[in-house]
């Protein structure tokens, strides 16, 4: 009989609870309908309620997380651009930190780094309109339009104490994923410079793999990912594949089953065991922190550079009744040591600062690649 009390009244207690949580979120809601009334009624000026109710979703999204946001119709049906290699724009990939657009990273031989923009660099003006309070979508909105004209961005970067100004010329970018060159005649190292992570990167890069794997004298590879912002989970997964035999590769935890999943390497390396150093900086993310993360817990390649962006989230895009859409965070990658992505990045095995940003092969300034290729003489 006590038992069948005791169970009452945790059965009645979880009742009340979840009584309660309704009702405080039905107060809640009938609160925002009071201030939604409120602004009608007494507001300086007349407002567009349809943008302020666009603002509030936009809000709640934004309230989770960098990445997740809100797309009317008319933004959602602008912002279908697909990763298969092709796009409009200035060539950066953004997201959103304290109220302001974050660059994640500049995208190689694009606008946006041919003018000097830089991974970490706040934009806070884009042409004449201030960026804080706006939403990402409404942000990159603002960056797009038609190709040849020209946007100026405003620019604050870490340890310049002036803004920034940047004149931006849109393009259609055409993003070629992978360049490739052997270092040197006489060390024989393969170098690989590896952009981003669409829908071609693994053919691509497989095939200039297996190109230098017919040259016998191929002592070891350098893959750089600098400046990468990553791209399709599948590419990662592909191209790491590539260089291990067994064991994780990434996975993926959310609330749904469906998003928790681990992905595993094929038996088979295909370049043999060789030395690999791999070389990131704060512009690689996403996909590339994946490739280098989990070369790294393998034991299978030394990192070396700067600790990567941390962007560890996988986004889905799901479209709403309205014709509009929102971008929402459905899982969090792990590395294969467990640990998470998110916000904390790969950390290199070497640390080498970035003395410039000048990717150029056999460039006296980039005294990172410069220093990967001292390792295979060590």
């Amino acid at each position: 009989m006590k038992i069948i009390l005791l169970l009452l009244i945790f059965f009645l207690n979880l009742i009340s609870t979840q009584i309660f949580a309704k009702n405080d979120l039905y107060e809640k809601i009938d609160l925002f309908g009071e201030v939604l009334e409120n602004i009608k009624k007494e507001y300086v000026e007349d407002v567009d309620q349809s943008e302020v109710m666009d603002s509030a979703i936009n809000g709640v999204l934004q309230s989770l997380d960098p990445y997740s946001a809100y797309m009317s119709p008319e933004l959602f049906k602008e912002m279908q651009t697909d990763t298969r290699g092709e796009f409009g724009g200035l060539g950066i990939e953004i997201g959103m930190e304290a109220g302001v657009v974050k660059v994640i990273s500049p995208i190689e031989d694009t606008p946006a780094a041919k003018a000097g923009i830089k991974a970490g660099d706040y934009i806070v003006k884009i042409g004449k309109e201030q960026v804080q309070g706006k939403s990402l979508m409404e942000a990159v909105k603002l960056m797009r339009g038609p190709v040849g004209t020209t946007i100026n961005l405003t620019i604050r970067r870490k340890n310049v104490k002036k803004p920034l100004e940047f004149k931006v010329k849109r393009e259609i970018i055409e993003v070629q994923s992978v360049n490739s060159q052997i270092l040197s005649s006489e060390k024989n190292i393969g170098y690989v410079r590896l952009k981003s992570f669409n829908e071609n990167s693994d053919n691509q890069f497989l095939k200039t793999i297996k190109k230098f794997e017919s040259n016998k004298k191929i002592k070891g590879y350098v893959f750089d990912l600098r400046n990468n912002p990553g791209g399709l989970l599948s590419q990662a997964i592909n191209i790491t594949d590539y260089f291990l035999d067994d064991g994780e590769i990434v996975s993926t935890k959310g609330r749904k089953e469906s998003e928790t999943r681990k992905f595993f390497a094929r038996k088979g390396d295909e370049i043999n065991g060789k030395p690999i150093v791999v070389l990131i900086n704060n512009g690689s993310a996403s996909a590339a922190e994946i490739f280098a993360g989990a070369l790294k817990d393998h034991k299978r390649a030394i990192i070396l550079g700067e600790n990567s962006y941390g962007k560890g989230s996988v986004q889905s895009i799901i479209p709403l009744r309205n014709g509009g859409g929102m971008r929402l965070t459905i899982s969090k990658y792990y590395l294969p040591s467990g640990k998470s992505i998110s916000e904390v990045g790969v950390t290199p095995d070497i640390l080498v600062e970035e003395v410039g940003d000048d990717f150029k092969i056999n460039s006296e300034k980039d005294n990172q690649l410069n220093y990967a290729i001292k390792l295979f003489n060590s």
